[in-house]
């Protein structure tokens, strides 16, 4: 047999894939489809020779919510990495930026190809190979989402990790991830509305929905909630027999740190992180950790990276030119994207250059999210945060051009290997419908705004030379905000040559 490589498991990968039309049944369905996710993962592992149980082999920390789930769980590796130097920590995030192995990572760096391609097609085989289901109506082929899962548990079993910071995907109580019986501790970050055809439109939907990771025995952790998403996560630890549920107390001396992740909504996150990480070293340890804030843990915490999120890319060849990094896709995420950015940490940085700069956003949203309540609450968050930090400028200045493109990587209709998307429904993207409908959102929030300066365009690699040409016909610094996707953020980094600065 050839010798299989990391773009021929990329290629098989991208072929589990769900289209667009699957996506839509899914979405219509009411979430139906999502209640078959744990029967079917279990099926999936059992063919790959594991049981259930040899998950608690990996010493899991669980931890799900709306927003600052990933950055929760970063600063939770980060911590235990600090405070326990000599143990093997696992992580595993959705989505990625610029490869998919980025999702799995051992002590902080992504796997490298090689093993990847190992543990892909190891798992691929055993699939293939044992093609018995317990469910006749189970795919043979597991989804995009739960194969790369199977692969985070295969290697990870494999390659023995201490502790598992394990990142839920979509939801809680039906996402792949929630097949451990006992993790060791488990977390929820804030809770919002987000993926509300799958997981509900209420904030009490979505909160029993994540509070689905609650396991017997096991101590249940989250942040301040509304309260009506408060008490159905009260009730639901309470029915799932948690160890205990608590909301964790602010920690004081959080506020005298400069965390590695920028932001004011993220020490937030890193409190739930302290008391995950304090949680679960004490229960591998027998250690008690008596300290509010050990010196090992403020260390992890001021080393935080998680790219993508609140991030300042300087661009490594245009001096001129700064990029403004967050996928934030929520209402409630992308104010907080907003409030980052319209601070003296990014936008009004050294303010009597403010006039100097040509800003630019770059912005999407998928599909069936509502732009114009997104583009509105942006600009809402913006006209409040310039007055709070005395700019009389309107509005309508922060930026001089905004671009709304596509998700495809190239220009020429191409996707990086890593980066294929086919959840874009073809007739949207023929016309580019999602983006002609977010520039008139644009024009009607903001009717002064020039309209040669609003540019819809099918691909990144279209949007990053916009940039380019202003850098070339303008003497002013150029700052960029790139927000609305994950997947968006990621095609940047990857044709404005930022990876080896970014990642």
């Amino acid at each position: 047999m050839a010798t299989r490589t990391y773009r021929d498991a990329v290629d098989h990968l991208n072929s589990l894939q769900s289209n667009a039309a699957h996506l839509e049944a899914a979405r219509l369905s009411g979430g139906r489809v999502s209640q078959f996710g744990i029967p079917e993962t279990i099926e999936y592992l059992v063919r790959i020779g594991y049981s259930t149980s040899d998950l608690n082999k990996l010493n899991v920390i669980h931890i799900t919510g709306t927003k600052g789930k990933g950055s929760t769980s970063a600063f939770t590796d980060f911590i235990i990495r600090r405070a326990q130097p000599d143990w093997k920590v696992g992580l595993y995030t959705s989505p990625h930026l610029v490869a998919v192995r980025e999702r799995i990572r051992i002590n902080g760096s992504p796997i490298s190809e090689e093993l990847f391609t190992k543990y892909f097609f190891e798992v691929w085989d055993r699939l293939k190979e044992n093609t018995k289901t317990a469910n006749p109506t189970t795919p043979l082929m597991p989804s995009y989402f739960r194969f790369v899962t199977m692969v985070a548990f295969h290697a990870f079993l494999d390659l023995k990790v201490d502790a598992t910071v394990l990142e839920v995907g979509v939801g809680g109580r039906y996402d792949s991830t929630n097949i451990v019986p006992k993790p060791v501790v488990t977390g929820i970050t804030a809770l919002g509305l987000d993926h509300t055809a799958l997981l509900g439109k209420t904030i009490p939907d979505i909160a029993w929905q994540k509070a689905g990771i609650f396991k017997e025995g096991v101590p249940a952790l989250t942040v301040e909630q509304p309260e009506d998403g408060l008490a159905v996560l009260r009730e639901q630890a309470q029915e799932l027999k948690a160890s205990e549920f608590v909301v964790v107390p602010q920690i004081p001396a959080l506020s005298e740190i400069k965390l590695g992740l920028a932001g004011a909504h993220q020490y937030q996150n890193a409190t739930l992180a302290v008391h995950l990480a304090k949680k679960f070293i004490t229960s591998q340890t027998s250690e008690s950790i008596d300290e509010e804030l050990p010196p090992s843990f403020v260390d992890g915490l001021k080393a935080t990276k998680w790219p993508g999120r609140c991030q300042t890319v300087a661009d490594p060849v245009h001096a001129h030119t700064t990029w403004f990094l967050d996928g934030a896709h929520t209402i409630e995420s992308l104010d907080c994207c907003m409030r980052w950015y319209v601070s003296p940490d990014a936008a009004l940085r050294s303010p009597e250059e403010f006039k100097k700069r040509t800003r630019v956003l770059i912005f999407n949203c998928t599909n069936g999210r509502s732009g114009n309540t997104f583009l509105g609450g942006m600009l809402s968050s913006a006209a409040e945060l310039l007055k709070t930090h005395g700019r009389s400028d309107d509005t309508a200045s922060l930026f001089d051009h905004v671009v709304f493109c596509a998700n495809v990587t190239y220009a020429d209709g191409g996707f990086k290997g890593d980066l294929t998307s086919l959840a874009i429904p073809e007739a949207d993207l023929a016309h580019l419908k999602t983006q002609h409908e977010l520039a008139t959102a644009w024009s009607s929030l903001l009717p002064s705004f020039p309209k040669e300066n609003i540019h819809v365009l099918p691909s990144i690699e279209h949007a990053v030379n916009v940039v380019r040409k202003l850098e070339a016909s303008d003497e002013k610094t150029v700052d960029v905000l790139v927000a609305g996707s994950l997947h968006l953020v990621g095609g940047i980094i990857e044709v404005a040559g930022l990876s080896h600065v970014a990642l």
